[in-house]
């Protein structure tokens, strides 16, 4: 019965985060479909093949980056335009599901990824880990490997080649915004200084070459000022004055459109944005470089043309005819053209920007003729070692004459010869056979494939840093002969079917383990010296798996029985087993290994999948564990309601307690159904993102004044639903602490929440994770007793992380304590104290 109640609380999560995201979607799953480029799409990619500058903006995270002014450089400028992200944002929040930490990370590197095709812009990322907040850099840089960040940054500067570099934030005001933030900004600087020195990591130049941009500028704006009304009054004549309200007639969008497009991809984050219309004035300061005459001109005395690459002159030429003669009802008349350019340019040294319009060429060719290349699995996912079927199709749909030479298969290297012409709007299709080696590797992001530390994720193999998204190593090369000119086109090999309400729906291939096993309960909480069952689910890869699986844990806890064979004779089908453990008598804490053996090799990861409708779909592979806690803690027998917020999963911790809990929709708050809880617990971010509380407020402070309990988690300071979130005054700030070992100091010694039915000390708050708490109060009444202090180094006490009042015959309790984070982690102090939040009501 509880295990089918886990699944239930589990699916329940997920669902409602999913409806509760799509509110409001309205595009197609576009996120893994293949460009197609339109005639005035194709005419703007040509204009700019014509522009060989570039620009580099670097900030901190997703979602630190300015769209409209990567949009403004890469659509109205041409520039190569780039953002470099430190971090991949693992330590935000998550507004559309559960996911946290790492896997946080994985989204929203999607999501810039998405963003990035909207805007124009390419995508980089360090790899510093997003640890959580930072209050000052030098604690920001302490906690990442400062020299491994600035080398990441080195070595993607010399590889992309930035003419200008664009920093976010400001490196003169540490301690006035995210740590990360100043530290992006000073690593910038000291990056712009160094990277035409050869004797700064002269391992690099094995794979790039030393570079000088040009200028290095910050982007400010009213933000750093303090107010609107602060910056209009600023004398802004030094500053570089960028008009970026463009109007682009032929797409039919302005900038500012775009940018917001660009913007609301960042789903998790609830950064959508709407479009506006109309002039707009973006503001940059000179900070270091060659100084501009022309301070508007970014990029004066950097010739942008081709006359900047050795011999390109002709290509330039070439280029400015073909624009010129432009047919917009007919594209393929340029590609004599065009295919002329690709033969100029293979043919200049400057490997930098051959190998850059190389790449821009080939997707402008192909968009002219309507030559459509793709390879489609006949499956979502495969096995190492074994073979593959594949469907090419082929079609090219223009009058240039067209033969398909050969195809080659990736990675084994097989060259397939076709010599099949591909007439105008026939399409061909190509039944190959793809070996997958033995030792391919497993599809997963590569930058969590090796233990990282707590700042840093490794990354052993120097040309993957930078790259942002996942390695796909199953590719086809398709070598098609276009006016007598050879050119490949390499295309990654997909999975796509037919949804009868969705239509034609794209995955990304992956390559998976034969065998992969995922404990049902990722933290198990053993308050006694009973035994307890623990569930295990494997899942098979292939078809007609067989093994054995069993549990390592240590010696003082009994497993029965060692193990279960098992026999699946499906793919992707799912087997559950489960345990029984008795736990030693004396307090424990460890982590469980589950690991399936097959044929004589041991597997011992889990397979999760990232489904969102606005990014591609993610396969992350991570070791199968789960916490086992002999915990000395007490629970009563409280009926809970839990009424999700923004996305987390305390109910499943609070079953692991012991206690039984219902998910309560925001519609069934009422009188009668709620009159049958004792404790009423309000998600984390409820009242920044559930409409309906503004409405059930005064339902739930009736209760409490009748007997109930009520624990609000933390909220943040943005846009709340109702200004009572308590029956008391009470003002959220955005107090925080971000040291998660910080002192914490009792203020109310004595007060029950501290007492019963366990014993709350310092130990308690012991190896918490992250952070302690955040958007702490920091007024409230007097009918409020303050519980905790505690703050970071060289800050003044926090005195609102835990705030109890009595409310007629109940309790409210306001908490921005971080259990959200904590007790799907299983951190014991957590669990002790939130059992005392739970259990306050008795206690009267």
């Amino acid at each position: 019965m509880a295990f089918y109640s886990f699944i239930s609380i589990r699916m329940y999560i997920r669902n409602t985060l999913f409806v509760f995201f799509l509110v409001g979607l309205n595009f197609t799953i576009a996120a893994q479909a293949p460009t197609k480029l339109n005639s005035a799409e194709i005419y703007s990619k040509i204009e700019k093949l014509n522009f060989l500058g570039s620009v580099l903006y670097v900030a901190a995270h997703p979602d630190d980056e300015n769209t409209r002014l990567i949009s403004f450089m890469a659509n109205a400028q041409k520039a190569r335009t780039g953002y470099l992200s430190l971090t991949r944002g693992d330590g935000g929040q998550n507004l559309i599901g559960p996911e946290l930490q790492e896997l946080l990370g994985v989204i929203r590197t999607q999501e810039l990824i998405e963003a990035r095709k909207v805007d124009g812009g390419e995508q980089f990322f360090s790899r510093a880990n997003d640890f959580g907040y930072s209050k000052i850099p030098n604690e920001t840089l302490k906690i990442w490997n400062k020299d491994q960040v600035l080398k990441d940054m080195v070595y993607i500067i010399r590889k992309f080649q930035p003419d200008v570099i664009i920093t976010r934030f400001d490196y003169r005001t540490p301690g006035t915004t995210h740590g990360h933030h100043t530290s992006s900004a000073l690593l910038s600087k000291e990056a712009f200084a160094i990277t035409q020195d050869k004797n700064k990591y002269p391992n690099q130049l094995n794979l790039v070459q030393t570079w000088q941009p040009k200028r290095l500028y910050f982007n400010t704006s009213w933000w750093f000022y303090g107010s609107q009304e602060k910056f209009d009054a600023t004398d802004k004549s030094n500053l570089v004055n960028l008009s970026t309200g463009t109007y682009y007639q032929s797409l039919g969008k302005s900038n500012q459109e775009i940018a917001a497009l660009s913007r609301s991809r960042h789903q998790s984050q609830g950064f959508g944005a709407t479009g506006v219309r109309g002039d707009d004035m973006e503001y940059l300061e000179f900070i270091q470089g060659d100084k501009p005459k022309d301070k508007n001109n970014l990029f004066e005395g950097i010739d942008t043309s081709w006359n900047r690459v050795q011999n390109g002159a002709p290509v330039g030429q070439l280029i400015t005819k073909i624009i010129k003669e432009y047919d917009f009802k007919n594209p393929a008349a340029s590609i004599a053209d065009l295919v002329k350019v690709y033969q100029m340019i293979q043919n200049l040294k400057d490997e930098h920007w051959k190998f850059v319009k190389t790449e821009e060429l080939k997707e402008i060719i192909a968009s002219c003729a309507g030559l459509y290349l793709e390879s489609v699995a006949e499956q979502q996912s495969a096995v190492p070692n074994s073979d593959l079927n594949v469907t090419l199709e082929a079609i090219n749909r223009s009058s240039v004459s067209m033969v398909l030479e050969s195809v080659k298969t990736l990675p084994e290297g097989q060259i397939i010869p076709q010599n099949l012409d591909l007439k105008n709007n026939v399409n061909e299709t190509i039944a190959l056979k793809i070996h997958l080696p033995k030792n391919l590797e497993y599809t997963a992001p590569y930058w969590l494939k090796n233990p990282g530390s707590v700042g840093m994720y490794r990354v052993d193999d120097q040309k993957n840093i930078g790259k942002p998204d996942i390695i796909r190593e199953i590719k086809t090369v398709f070598n098609v002969k276009i006016n007598n000119v050879s050119i490949p086109f390499e295309r990654n090999v997909i999975y796509k079917y037919n949804d009868l309400v969705k239509g034609e729906v794209y995955k990304p291939f992956d390559v998976e383990p034969i065998v992969t096993t995922s404990f049902v309960d990722k933290v198990k909480i053993f308050n006694n010296n009973i035994k307890q069952t623990v569930a295990v689910k494997v899942h098979s890869g292939t078809a007609n798996t067989n093994g054995n699986l069993k549990l390592v844990v240590p010696k003082k806890w009994i497993v029965a029985p060692e193990s279960f064979q098992f026999s699946i004779p499906l793919k992707n089908e799912s087997q559950t087993f489960t345990f029984e453990v008795t736990p030693p008598l004396s307090s424990s804490e460890i982590e469980v290994k589950a690991v399936a053996t097959v044929n004589g090799i041991d597997y011992d990861q889990e397979k999760t999948l990232i489904k969102y409708e606005h990014i591609s779909n993610q396969q992350v592979l991570k070791p199968s564990v789960s916490k086992f806690i002999k915990l000395d803690i007490k629970t009563g027998n409280e009926k809970i309601a839990y009424i999700m917020g923004a996305g987390d999963e305390i109910p499943l911790s609070l079953q692991q307690m012991g206690y039984e809990v219902t998910v309560v929709k925001p519609e069934n708050i009422t009188p009668e159904y709620l009159q049958n809880f004792d404790v009423f617990i309000m998600g984390i971010r409820a009242y920044n993102t559930i409409n309906e509380l503004e409405f059930k407020q005064s339902i739930l402070f009736d209760l409490v004044q009748k007997g109930k309990t009520m624990i609000v988690q933390y909220n943040t300071t943005g846009k709340l639903v109702t200004n009572k979130l308590a029956p008391f005054p009470l003002r959220i700030s955005r107090d925080r602490v971000t040291e998660e070992n910080a002192k914490v100091r009792f203020l109310a010694p004595n007060h029950p929440v501290l007492n019963h039915p366990n014993k709350i000390s310092a130990k308690d708050f012991e190896n918490w994770i992250q952070e302690q708490g955040l958007y702490y109060p920091d007024q409230w009444d007097s009918a409020f007793t303050p519980i905790l202090s505690s703050n970071d180094e060289n800050e003044t006490p926090k005195n609102g992380a835990l705030l109890v009042a009595p409310y007629g015959k109940g309790y409210y309790i306001y908490t921005g304590l971080s259990f959200f984070r904590e007790l799907p982690l299983g951190v014991s102090g957590a669990y002790r104290l939130f059992a005392n939040l739970i259990s306050l009501k008795n206690q009267q």
